[in-house]
C-alpha cells in the first residue's frame, strides 16, 4: 500500500485506528477453544467486527510463535483473511526483526513475498545493513523502533549522547530517516509518551508514526494527536488489549466492535477538526 493509498484509507473511513492481533489461548473466550482453529477464529470474528472502523491490523508474532507449527499455520490464515478485504485495510507483522544483511533478506522475504504484510516492525540497533533488505520491495514498508511505550524505554533510550549532543532515539531518529523515504519508513512512537512526540516531528514531520500504548497502557489519544499530527494525519494509533479482550462471552467480537467505535468516533472527531487535508 502506497503513502497516499493509505492516507486516503484514513480520511474515507474517519479512522487512524490499527487494532492489534495478540490472541492468548488463556485469555480468549473459552467457547472457542472447541473450535478447530480456536486463534484463527477469535481474530476471524474480531477482524469482521470492526474492519470498518479501523485502517489497519497488527499481528504480534510472538503469539503466534509461541504455539508453534499450529500458530503459523493461524498466522497465515489470518493474514490471507486480512487481505480478502483488498486494499481496504493495512497489515502490520509486529516481528520486531533486525539482524545481519543476509538474514534480514530472509526476514524480508517471509513477511512480505510469502505472508504478504503491507510491513514489518524492525529493530534499528545493527544499523542500516539490516534494515536495508527490508526497503527494497515496492509499496511496503518498514516501522523502525524508535522510541516504545514499555518503562524499559527508560533503560537505553534516553540516554545522551556526548557527541551527537542529542537522546538515543534521536539520534536513531535523524540516521534512520536518511537509509529510506517517507514512502517506505514509518517509526513506531509509544503513546505514553506522547510529549515525546514534538521533538521527534522536528526530526521527522513528514513520516508516518506508529503509536502503540493507547487504551491498557494508558495512553492518551488526544494528546498524540495534538503533537503528532502531520498535514496528512502521519499516524496509525493502535490497540490491542483494550479492543479483543472487551468482552468474554459469545458476544466477544460485538463487545470488541464497542470499543472500536469509541475510538474511531473520537478519531472522527479530530480529523473533523482537521480536515481537509490538502494530498
Amino acid at each position: 500500500m502506497t503513502r497516499k493509498q493509505l492516507y486516503q484509507l484514513i480520511v474515507k473511513k474517519k479512522s487512524f485506528l490499527c487494532i492489534g492481533l495478540d490472541p492468548d489461548l488463556d485469555r480468549i473466550p473459552k467457547h472457542l477453544l472447541e473450535t478447530e482453529d480456536p486463534i484463527f477464529e477469535f481474530n476471524k470474528q474480531i477482524i469482521d467486527a470492526t474492519h470498518d472502523l479501523a485502517v489497519a491490523y497488527k499481528p504480534n508474532i510472538a503469539f503466534y510463535e509461541s504455539l508453534g507449527s499450529k500458530g503459523w499455520i493461524s498466522l497465515e490464515k489470518t493474514i490471507n483473511h486480512l487481505k480478502t478485504y483488498g486494499n481496504q485495510l493495512f497489515t502490520i507483522a509486529d516481528a520486531k526483526r533486525g539482524d545481519i544483511g543476509n538474514t534480514s533478506k530472509k526476514y524480508a522475504e517471509a513477511f512480505f513475498i510469502n505472508l504478504g504484510f503491507d510491513s514489518i516492525t524492525v529493530a534499528p540497533y545493527m544499523g542500516e545493513d539490516s534494515i536495508a533488505p527490508f526497503l527494497n520491495y515496492p509499496d511496503k514498508w518498514a516501522i523502525v523502533l524508535a522510541l516504545t511505550s514499555n518503562q524499559g524505554a527508560f533503560d537505553f533510550q534516553f540516554t545522551e549522547s556526548v557527541y551527537e549532543k542529542n537522546r538515543l532515539f534521536e539520534g536513531v531518529l535523524k540516521a534512520v530517516r536518511k537509509w529510506g523515504t517517507e514512502d517506505n519508513l514509518m517509526f513506531v512512537v509509544g503513546a505514553t509518551k506522547a510529549e515525546m512526540l514534538k521533538p521527534i516531528r522536528d526530526i521527522i514531520p513528514h513520516h508516518f508514526l506508529l503509536v502503540p500504548g493507547i487504551g491498557a497502557q494508558g495512553g492518551s489519544l488526544y494528546e498524540v494527536a495534538e503533537f503528532g499530527f502531520n498535514k496528512h494525519v502521519g499516524l496509525l494509533v493502535n490497540s490491542s488489549r483494550g479492543i479483543i479482550y472487551a468482552g468474554q462471552g459469545k458476544d466477544f467480537a460485538t463487545k470488541a466492535r464497542e470499543e472500536a467505535k469509541k475510538l474511531q468516533m473520537d478519531m472522527a472527531d479530530i480529523l473533523d477538526h482537521r480536515l481537509p487535508i490538502k494530498t
